[in-house]
Parts: structure tokens; C-alpha cells; sequence
């Protein structure tokens, strides 16, 4: 009987449940329906939220493995970089701001250039990355894409324009905006010596690349749900005061408005972009 109310020799211990650690940045929240959604997922859908089907932006490189036969991407004017001319200061130099752009995006400024093949067919692709500056144009964005519009000329290639861009870039003042003038002239030579001219619109595309090159196309695509403007519907609404019709900035309702030609997944471009080619080439 003593037995019972003997005090244990040893402790039973029971088993510690660590908890599992779950890294960083595995889960994303879509900016559109703010659906949580696996990273890997998203990934594999091309940046396109499969929930809502919202084309989140996606790099330069990804752009170009997209649209481009694999290897054919040669790129020019690789080291231009903006020289600062008005010597901009705020809460941060403009110097500073570019230093730190050229570090976060890889790229010396907002748009890369060159030629490149798809499915054989030679053409002249330039594709804005909206990590640097919010793809805004300067006066090197505006020589790079005069340039590659010089390039298809000389070599009578189509010319291939992916947009994404918040517009002219504030830190260069008329230098940015004489950029508009410059880009549309080059378009408009390319367009008198007989080539096409093909833009991809993605989200967004605003300001001054919108009043611009960026609407001079023979061929206006646009991705589903891409904002395309001059200036951005809240600043319209506090200027205005006015009620605006739901959308009226999106790539659907330009589309009604006959202002773009089709509208295509991402999934879907590189297919049509390959036919364009075969059809203007």
C-alpha cells in the first residue's frame, strides 16, 4: 500500500513542441483583392495574382525572358546614366536617389534597350523597370529610347515599347519634359521610313510616357487591369471635384474607347507578340 504514495525515483518529462519557424517573404498580399498568396505561386503565374488575376509588375529580366528568344537579347547603351543637370537637392540629393535606384534595380536608369529575336524575327525591344525611380523618364530614358528608335531605322526592324512608368521624372524639371518632344519625333521618323511600331502598356503607365511615345504605336496592346493616364485619378477628382466613372482609367475602358487594340494576359504575349511580328514584319 505504501507503494502507491512512493514519490517517483525519476521525472517524466514531457516532449517540448517547438514551434516551426516560417522564413520571410513566403506569403505576398495581393495590392488588388489583398488575397494572401504563396510567393511560389505567384512565381509560377507569370507575377499575375490567380485569384483576382491582377498583373502585378514584374523586372526588366523577366520581361525580357517573356518576349525574346532565349539568348538574343543584346543590350546597348548599358552605362548611360543621368548626370544630375540641375544638381536637385531635397530631403535627398537626386545624385543620391539615383546611387540608390542603381543599387536596388541592378540597371543604371529606367529602361533597357537592344535587339533581340522572337521565334527569328529580329526587332528592337525597350522595356521600363518600375523599380528605378518609378520608371520615370529623364534625359536618359528619353536618349536610350531615341536611340533604339534610330537602331530600327538603320536596321529596319520592327519597334518593340514596353511601358510602365509614373510619368516625367520631377528632378530634371524641362530636361524631363523635352524628353516627350524628343522620344515622339524618333517614333515618328521610324514611323515615315515605312517599320512598325508595337507598345505593350502595363501597370501603370501615366504622365508624360503616356503623352508621349507610349500612345504613338501602330499596335497598342495592354495588359488586363493596367492604370493608363496623364495624372492619376485622385489627383483628377481633388483638381476637378468631379464624380468619375468607375475605371475610367484602366486598360478595359480605353479598350471601349477605342484608344488600345487588344487587351492580353501575360501568359498570352509572347504568342502575340510573335504574330504582330509575323504580321507588320
Amino acid at each position: 500500500m505504501a507503494s502507491l504514495f512512493k514519490k517517483p525515483k525519476y521525472s517524466t518529462v514531457k516532449g517540448v513542441t517547438t514551434k516551426r519557424e516560417i522564413p520571410e517573404g513566403l506569403w505576398l498580399k495581393c495590392k488588388s483583392c489583398n488575397e494572401v498568396i504563396h510567393k511560389d505561386d505567384l512565381q509560377s503565374n507569370l507575377n499575375v495574382c490567380p485569384k483576382c488575376n491582377f498583373h502585378n509588375p514584374i523586372t526588366w529580366e523577366e520581361r525580357v525572358e517573356l518576349l525574346t528568344d532565349s539568348g538574343s537579347f543584346k543590350q546597348q547603351d548599358v552605362d548611360m546614366s543621368s548626370v544630375d543637370p540641375l544638381k536637385f537637392t531635397g530631403t535627398a540629393s537626386y545624385g543620391e536617389k539615383i546611387t540608390e535606384n542603381q543599387t536596388k534595380s541592378g540597371i543604371k536608369d529606367a529602361v533597357v534597350c537592344g535587339a533581340a529575336t522572337l521565334d527569328e524575327r529580329p526587332f528592337a525591344l525597350g522595356v521600363m523597370e518600375f523599380r528605378f525611380l518609378g520608371a520615370s523618364m529623364g534625359s536618359v530614358v528619353g536618349e536610350k529610347v531615341t536611340r533604339l528608335t534610330e537602331l530600327a531605322i538603320d536596321r529596319r526592324i520592327p519597334l518593340v515599347l514596353v511601358t510602365a512608368s509614373g510619368g516625367a521624372r520631377m528632378y530634371e524639371g524641362l530636361y524631363s519634359l523635352m524628353q516627350m518632344a524628343k522620344t515622339s519625333g524618333a517614333v515618328g521618323r521610324h514611323h515615315e521610313a515605312g517599320l512598325p511600331y508595337i507598345v505593350i502598356m502595363a501597370h501603370p503607365t501615366t504622365g508624360g510616357v503616356t503623352a508621349s511615345f507610349a500612345s504613338l504605336g501602330d499596335i497598342i496592346v495592354a495588359e488586363p487591369g493596367a492604370l493608363i493616364g496623364f495624372a492619376g485619378p485622385r489627383v483628377i477628382k481633388q483638381t476637378t471635384q468631379a464624380t468619375l466613372p468607375e475605371g475610367f482609367q484602366t486598360a478595359e475602358f480605353l479598350k471601349l474607347k477605342g484608344f488600345i487594340d487588344r487587351i492580353v494576359a501575360r501568359k498570352d504575349l509572347r504568342q502575340e507578340l510573335s504574330l504582330l511580328l509575323g504580321y507588320l514584319s
